[in-house]
């Protein structure tokens, strides 16, 4: 299985519109962050795990060829605002499967109508279709099983996923205890980190490290940064040694 982080940021990306903060400033690529975003493949099968407002530049730079599915965390706008640009896949592939739980797929109907027009729909439309994701209950994704992970984003319910050795969680700032049985046993855990900073809804980089030494996973990768982490180089060096700053356009093999 390889995974490539389209995105890191956050929702506004990295640098901020505007900003003169030194990070948005930075000339290392490693701190110019899109909005979050993953893209895992396995024997010939491939799938996106959110689909952000940077979607079309994101499936450019890394030479994405067709998606097999979009799974969907939740429906917040850094990472749903991208399903227009699913076109061109849906041009050579028909409907995209995407996978969401009820409220997530509630929301973007409401805000992609056209999409979900049964009359008259408009012939360049994109075409999908809705699958929902239930608590508890693992899905198929290619010949794989995907298992759902309910964490908290403040006070929203997310989805994180597992998919074999590999979990991906973000938006995280709590998660019952349950659902960390799920995570037992990881190679590669991917979490967010959003700042050093305490925040009301995501995983400050203490919070991080701390949920990273509960489950003891073999590599960790930190997604979802804000300039306010602060510089990536500079960051790394405090890590410890399983763990890493993801960066745009980076790529693993499990």
């Amino acid at each position: 299985m390889k995974v490539y982080f389209l995105g890191t940021g956050t929702s506004q990306g990295i640098p901020i519109i505007g900003s003169d903060h030194e990070v948005c400033k930075s000339i290392d690529f490693k701190d110019k962050r899109l909005r979050v975003s993953a893209w895992i493949t396995w024997e010939g099968y491939s799938y996106v795990i959110d689909c952000g407002p940077d979607f079309r530049q994101q499936m450019l730079a890394s030479n994405c060829r067709k998606i097999d599915g979009i799974l969907f965390t939740h429906e917040h706008a850094d990472h749903t605002a991208g399903l227009d640009d699913i076109r061109p896949f849906n041009y050579r592939q028909g409907d995209i499967p995407i996978y969401a739980h009820k409220r997530v797929l509630v929301d973007i109907k409401k805000r992609f109508e056209y999409i979900f027009e049964t009359e008259n729909k408009y012939p360049g439309s994109p075409s999908v279709k809705a699958i929902e994701i239930f608590d508890n209950v693992p899905f198929s994704v290619g010949n794989k099983m995907a298992i759902p992970i309910t964490v908290m984003h403040g006070k929203l319910q997310v989805f994180g996923f597992r998919i074999d050795d590999f979990a991906y969680l973000t938006d995280v700032k709590t998660i019952a205890e349950s659902e960390m049985e799920k995570l037992k046993g990881l190679k590669v855990l991917v979490v967010n980190a959003l700042r050093e900073e305490l925040h009301d809804t995501h995983f400050n980089l203490q919070e991080a490290l701390d949920f990273i030494a509960l489950l003891k996973p073999e590599k960790a990768y930190l997604t979802h940064i804000s300039h306010m982490l602060g510089f990536h180089e500079v960051v790394q060096k405090k890590l410890p040694d399983n763990v890493f700053l993801a960066y745009d356009n980076l790529e693993i093999t499990l």
